[in-house]
């Protein structure tokens, strides 16, 4: 797969997921056997990730320090960094997201099959 267009319409960005009932994996790297995020409901999630949201943007607390300490993706062990990537990586919900988001952005909460997230676009 190459051709050298690809390269232009890359994004880069980071992310915070919380895992839920709904999650299509119910375990991550900080609830290896899955005991509390088969016990956090999608609104439990949501609230969550929305208060650390207004902590980030109220400038009490750093994206990277929050997505490791919080995420349950194993990006949280870079701060929430997913590296670059194009269309059709991602899941759709997550990728259209993060293309409407200028650089330095936080998008709302976004739901996918692995939860719900919160994405800065970083490039």
């Amino acid at each position: 797969m190459s051709s050298s267009s690809s390269g232009n319409n890359q994004v880069r960005a980071s992310h915070i997921l919380i895992k839920h009932q709904g999650s299509r994996r119910k375990a991550s790297w900080k609830d290896p056997e899955g005991r509390v995020i088969s016990n956090t409901t999608r609104d439990a999630a949501v609230s969550q990730l929305k208060s650390l949201r207004d902590d980030i943007v109220s400038g009490k607390a750093k994206f990277d320090a929050v997505a490791s300490r919080y995420s349950d993706c194993s990006s949280a062990k870079r701060g929430g960094d997913l590296g670059p990537f194009g269309r059709g990586q991602m899941q759709k919900p997550f990728e259209e997201a993060t293309y409407a988001l200028k650089v330095g952005e936080i998008s709302d909460i976004v739901d996918t099959d692995s939860g719900v997230h919160i994405i800065m676009r970083t490039a």
